[in-house]
């Protein structure tokens, strides 16, 4: 078991230096090909973790080549939500929160707080009243796209900081709205999560769970579970409501209860054993979410889920980190993009058994937790 994470972050940061000349104009593609990412436009919802990984590595290394490469792409990030490029979509806090919020948070930049705003705001004209949820994707209020996703959980973190930094209530009444419609609908009474929820655009209606990347619609998609864990963990900090207490223990129980005995959970929690991809970003996100709780939690329920943190860290840095960047410049290997399978509507494979930006991101943010006292950009 590894007891000190110290040389696991310092072998990523050192990886990451060495991507800077590649990666500070241009950002890191959403998945690694053959484990090796490519050049990208600041396009997607996957970029802010790219930026996130700089301000993560220059907290622990201080180093100005971290800072400048950051603050270049904040300037970018303002001109994304300025010209509306590829924002139409609910990822407003991936993409705006590792990026921008932290730049604020740590800085004080103005251009990133500017950015974020914009990013808030955009966030907010997804809000559906009938229904009461940030519609995901797709046209607003067309019947086929009404439904809301699991991992918005994570995206409402930017709306609680624009109330913050504003004095603005608009945007946490939406947060709060948000969070209550996911907690009812997205736990199934056995504690596994849907992926996705539609709703009737004439009333409001509940309809019916469904799933986008996991096996089938009534699996539960590792990653899906993953954002529950950090989810319910952030929605507790932020409204200190007691129900998000107890369904973070239903979600993270149902998790643990299906991992294998390595730690690394297959892409869909349907498989526990065999041949199937891990995703290791799913332990990385689970694991975060893991220790932001623990300050909630009663002494004995933390120390439980703290070894539960440890376990699935101890499990990245041994079987999934890259400790060489001959074998790939991205930080940890065996992640899922998204799994085809005979009952999702995923066409075919991507990112399957490749590195991937969020996994990187989560897994740099997981070590930083477990090293340091860390104020969370979330």
């Amino acid at each position: 078991m590894v007891t000190d994470f110290k040389p696991a972050l310092a072998a990523a940061c050192s990886i990451l230096h060495g991507n800077l000349p590649r990666f500070t104009s241009k950002f890191q593609s959403s998945n690694s090909e053959h484990n090796f990412y490519l050049p990208s436009e600041n396009v997607e919802w996957t970029t802010g973790f790219c930026t996130g990984e700089y301000w993560l590595a220059w907290e622990h290394t201080h180093e100005d080549a971290f800072l400048d490469a950051a603050m270049l792409q904040v300037d970018s990030f303002l001109d994304r939500i300025q010209q509306k490029i590829d924002v139409d979509h609910h990822d407003m806090g991936f993409l705006y929160v590792p990026s921008c919020v932290a730049a604020y948070k740590l800085t004080g930049s103005e251009i990133g707080k500017k950015a974020a705003l914009l990013a808030a705001d955009q966030l907010c004209t997804r809000f559906q009243q009938k229904g009461q949820f940030l519609q995901a994707w797709g046209a607003l209020g067309a019947k086929e796209n009404y439904r809301l996703i699991i991992d918005c959980l994570l995206n409402l973190p930017l709306l609680y900081w624009a109330s913050d930094v504003t004095g603005d209530s608009r945007y946490r009444k939406i947060a709060l709205a948000h969070t209550a419609t996911s907690m009812a609908h997205l736990v199934r009474a056995d504690h596994s999560t849907f992926h996705t929820f539609f709703f009737d655009p004439e009333t409001g209606e509940a309809l019916y769970g469904s799933t986008q990347q996991g096996y089938k619609d009534g699996s539960a998609w590792a990653r899906g579970q993953a954002w529950g864990v950090y989810g319910m963990a952030l929605a507790y900090r932020y409204t200190h409501e007691p129900k998000c207490i107890e369904l973070f223990y239903d979600i993270t129980d149902y998790l643990i209860q299906h991992l294998p005995a390595d730690r690394i959970p297959y892409w869909d929690l349907t498989f526990t054993d065999g041949d199937e991809p891990r995703d290791s970003s799913a332990a990385a996100v689970a694991a975060c979410g893991i220790l932001e709780m623990l300050p909630f939690l009663p002494e004995e329920k933390a120390a439980y889920y703290r070894k539960i943190a440890l376990e699935l860290a101890d499990a990245l840095v041994q079987q999934c980190a890259v400790t060489d960047p001959a074998v790939s410049n991205g930080l940890l290997l065996h992640g899922v993009y998204a799994k085809n399978s005979p009952y999702n509507p995923i066409p075919k494979d991507r990112g399957v058994d490749e590195c991937n930006t969020w996994g990187d991101y989560f897994y740099l943010e997981l070590l930083t937790r477990l090293t340091t006292h860390w104020d969370p950009y979330w």
